[in-house]
């Protein structure tokens, strides 16, 4: 328990926060008004046709207030959107999805199965660092599955340019346990008792680290159990010492809606907002999705990555393929590193602006100035030597 002088210092006590305040947040409807670019709002949750706004968001110009309406709804409306359609060529996932099925086959032959967030070891299937995973075993469906547009963009919309994806493949089975409501991370992934050490100004800042997201590789009816979601609740500042406590869970077991998806169709939301993974009640929906967890290029992803090994892969299919540049910049981000941060600056100095070249940076001036791939691969472990400390 933090003392009076802490807590008025700028620190939450979870024993200090009041559910009808909490309540009285997540009741208002009107904090969704004046958007523009939506198709419905449903449930208090916006939902997008990203194949109709396929054109704007290639635009420099035209994207901008898209994605200005979909940072206002992450951070100050519902903290949550439905991008639907954001594959309308559904083969990309459809060749992921056979592969990711191969090594979860692989992974449990090895070693009997994972471990999993809310589940028993073994009850349902998870593919830790499925990114990596994905592009090592086929850089091609990799390439046609992260050249995604929609996807890129509600990234840049929340986080920025230069972002680190990282990704998780989820399966679950028919009589699959739900969740309970909780946050993500940063904050969400640390007990209550670190989480109230950390001052106000830190439980404002997490969210803004990470975007939390969901691409369905099956229709996701409601029975197959969909990610149950508190619109509105990632405004309740002290809601990382919430989380935990059963009135705050019990009041969102009451209230929580959840959103039939199809697949292709993809969700985001702030990590601050509440939510769950909702139960597979059905009798034969095999329930899988790709968890992104992606993080600003100035905060830590959750998962380590070998990049460098992942580019290595990619970069001989990019150099092939008949993709336009907003398709292959959106692959190559979901790639490579962006940041040029931490590196050694003795070895590895600006040149030309700020900051040293960035792997990303790397990739695509070797892809324009048509390097083969012996160059590429040396050029990228000579930046790796540089950075070294």
């Amino acid at each position: 328990m933090l003392n009076r002088n802490n807590r008025e210092a700028g620190f939450f006590d979870a024993d200090e926060c009041n559910l009808r305040d909490f309540s009285d947040l997540v009741s208002r409807t009107d904090l969704n008004d004046g958007l523009e670019h939506t198709e419905t709002v449903a449930k208090n949750v916006p939902v997008y046709d990203a194949a109709a706004l396929d054109a704007a968001l290639r635009d420099p110009d035209a994207r901008l207030p898209v994605l200005s309406e979909w940072a206002h709804v992450l951070r100050d409306g519902a903290g949550v959107l439905v991008l639907r359609r954001a594959y309308t060529d559904t083969a990309p996932i459809d060749a992921a999805t056979k592969l990711y099925d191969r090594i979860i086959a692989d992974e449990k032959a090895a070693s009997g199965g994972g471990a999993d967030h809310f589940a028993t070891a073994g009850a349902n299937d998870r593919i830790w660092n499925a990114l990596q995973k994905l592009c090592e075993a086929d850089p091609e469906i990799f390439a046609r599955y992260f050249g995604n547009v929609a996807i890129a963009a509600i990234c840049d919309a929340w986080l920025g340019p230069n972002w680190q994806m990282t990704a998780q493949i989820n399966l679950v089975r028919p009589g699959g346990a739900a969740q309970q409501a909780h946050r993500d991370y940063h904050l969400g992934f640390q007990t209550a008792e670190i989480s109230a050490l950390y001052p106000a100004h830190v439980h404002d800042l997490t969210p803004a680290l990470t975007l939390q997201g969901a691409i369905a590789h099956t229709d996701m009816p409601i029975e197959s159990g969909p990610t149950k979601l508190l619109p509105f609740s990632q405004l309740y500042r002290p809601g990382y010492v919430a989380w935990r406590r059963q009135d705050f869970r019990d009041f969102f077991e009451a209230n929580h809606v959840q959103m039939p998806l199809a697949k292709g169709d993809a969700v985001f939301f702030n990590p601050a907002l509440f939510h769950a993974a909702g139960a597979n009640t059905s009798a034969d929906i095999q329930r899988m999705a790709n968890l992104l967890q992606v993080s600003s290029a100035f905060g830590r992803a959750m998962e380590s990555v070998d990049r460098t090994a992942m580019c290595r892969r990619l970069y001989p299919v990019l150099a092939s393929l008949d993709m336009d540049r907003a398709e292959r910049d959106a692959a190559i981000a979901s790639c490579a590193e962006g940041y040029s941060f931490p590196t050694n600056l003795d070895r590895d100095p600006p040149k030309g602006g700020l900051a040293p070249e960035t792997q990303a940076a790397l990739f695509r001036r070797a892809l324009d100035e048509g390097w083969t791939t012996g160059r590429f691969t040396e050029a990228l472990a000579a930046q790796d030597e540089r950075r070294l400390a």
